[in-house]
């Protein structure tokens, strides 16, 4: 409300504001005589101070003034009667006490200012208080700065590193992050631009996402290094969210080191990868065994039988006696027996025809061989052309295929399964689909001694490759396999290892690959 000082006026009211704009005024309106009584007062002031007006007109000033600081209110008030100022504020910043009807005191901001009014005895000045309880505003305050005092508690005791930075200069840090960069106390830390704390080299990376999150206003996740005082470097993950102020230039990072986590990851991997390599030459050697055994069994025992059924036909003919060409009959239905078995035990071990025709020659024998057996229809397409591939490739697909067909046998109830090869730019692609009762939904554990997808997909990564298994949307279970076509080193597909807890692919009882 502006002060306005009016002359001419035959009344004090006239010489005061408009009284319905005081009325109505939400801040307290008091206006007082050269005697500093109250010659007029509206209701907000009223309510303020719990008086009635009756009780208020020609009342004293100074009583709305707690006893200790009349004088000093008295003092004021004469100084401002003295000057040419027209107003002031009373007190520090226009602040002081009131004191109500029952007695007790509030905070109120307070200013002042004169009017003057022309009455025949002369010109009359009065004084008139503008006032504002601050008692809610300051309840207010103080309940904020509580829940201000409690929530730098949380931060301050929290067991993880936590700086908050305006633009990049930091100014909160708890206890956990001067731990963590090697300090005593976290106000080490205030002031100090936090590139002076993360390693060169995360500098840029840091830099590039604080300038993102000023535009998008998300949660990220940072990883880099912080140097310690004491020299030593560690490496932590940074969770950075901008806090929501106006400008966005509030920024919290909650910091976590993950030295010892990293390294035992890195471990792990290492391991891993090492029981990869020795897994793969336990392979190797496994399917080299029994390429030396089939081609044994195939070039001698299989030449060996051969020889003894012709020594045994040569015999027969040449003792045509009745008794014995009977029994040498029965001789040579054995040995035909026995090369028979000689044979399919070779071809079980490792087809001879994967090593000399190639891969589509071998799948091509399985998959009659699989119909023979088990009268289950397979389709097979081969548009890509498979007799380039290198033999290990060819042997790894060749037993993916052999396992797969084996547990469809077991668990699918399927009568048909298609056989697809196929070429995507620089990898090959095989999928395997049948129409059987595919995968069960619920989730349950292997069962002891069923490593089937488990094997293929030991296989699958040994080769750089990938595998997705599930159910295909007409029915049935579907298997695609992903491969390169060159096959890179174990460094370069180190990434393949670092597979998550849960598995790729739905390991049930059903009706599964298993």
């Amino acid at each position: 409300m502006t002060p306005r000082a009016l002359s001419g006026s035959s009344s004090p009211l006239e010489a005061m504001p408009e009284p319905r704009l005081v009325h109505a005024a939400l801040e307290g309106v008091i206006t007082v005589d050269h005697d500093q009584r109250i010659v007029m007062i509206n209701p907000a002031a009223l309510k303020m101070f719990g008086l009635a007006s009756e009780q208020a007109m020609g009342m004293e000033l100074g009583r709305l003034i707690p006893q200790r600081l009349r004088a000093e209110h008295v003092h004021q008030v004469r100084q401002f009667c003295d000057s040419d100022e027209v107003e002031r504020p009373m007190g520090q910043r226009g602040r002081v006490l009131g004191l109500r009807a029952d007695g007790r005191e509030f905070p109120l901001e307070a200013a002042i200012f004169k009017s003057e009014a022309a009455h025949p005895s002369g010109t009359q000045t009065y004084y008139t208080a503008l006032l504002r309880d601050l008692s809610e505003i300051n309840r207010m305050s103080s309940v904020i700065e509580q829940l201000n005092q409690r929530l730098r508690s949380v931060f301050e005791r929290a067991p993880v590193a936590i700086w908050i930075t305006e633009k990049e200069c930091v100014v909160f840090a708890n206890r956990a992050c001067a731990q963590l960069v090697g300090l005593e106390r976290p106000d080490q830390l205030v002031g100090r631009s936090i590139f002076e704390l993360l390693s060169p080299g995360s500098h840029e990376s840091v830099r590039s996402r604080l300038n993102d999150l000023e535009r998008e206003e998300e949660v990220s996740v940072l990883v880099g290094n912080i140097q310690r005082a004491d020299g030593m470097v560690r490496e932590v993950e940074m969770v950075v969210a901008v806090l929501p102020d106006h400008e966005h230039s509030f920024v919290q990072m909650v910091i976590s080191d993950i030295t010892q986590r990293s390294r035992e990851k890195r471990d792990l991997l290492r391991s891993r990868r090492t029981l990869r390599e020795l897994s793969a030459s336990v392979v190797e050697a496994r399917e080299e065994e029994r390429r030396r055994i089939a081609r044994e069994l195939h070039d001698e025992l299989g030449q060996r039988l051969t020889a003894l059924k012709l020594e045994m036909i040569s015999c027969q003919r040449d003792h045509p006696n009745l008794g014995v060409g009977e029994r040498a009959q029965l001789m040579l239905d054995m040995l035909d027996e026995t090369v028979a078995s000689a044979r399919r035990i070779s071809m079980d071990l490792r087809p001879l025809m994967l090593d000399d025709l190639g891969l589509p020659e071998a799948i091509d024998w399985l998959v009659k061989e699989f119909n023979r057996r088990t009268g289950i229809e397979i389709d097979t397409k081969m548009e890509a052309d498979l007799r380039e591939l290198s033999p290990h490739l060819a042997t790894t697909l060749y037993r993916i295929v052999q396992e797969a067909l084996t547990n469809i046998t077991r668990h699918a109830r399927a009568t048909r399964v298609v056989v697809e090869f196929d070429l995507h730019g620089e990898s090959l692609q095989l999928a395997i689909q049948d129409n059987g009762v595919g995968f069960a939904r619920a989730r349950q554990a292997r069962h002891p001694g069923s490593f089937g997808l488990l094997g293929i997909r030991e296989r699958v990564l040994m080769l750089g490759g990938q595998l997705s298994v599930g159910n295909a949307p007409e029915g049935g279970a579907r298997l695609v396999v992903q491969v390169p076509l060159a096959q890179p080193a174990a460094s370069e597909h180190e990434d393949e290892f670092r597979e998550s807890a849960e598995p790729m692919f739905e390991d049930s009882t059903r009706g599964s690959l298993i």
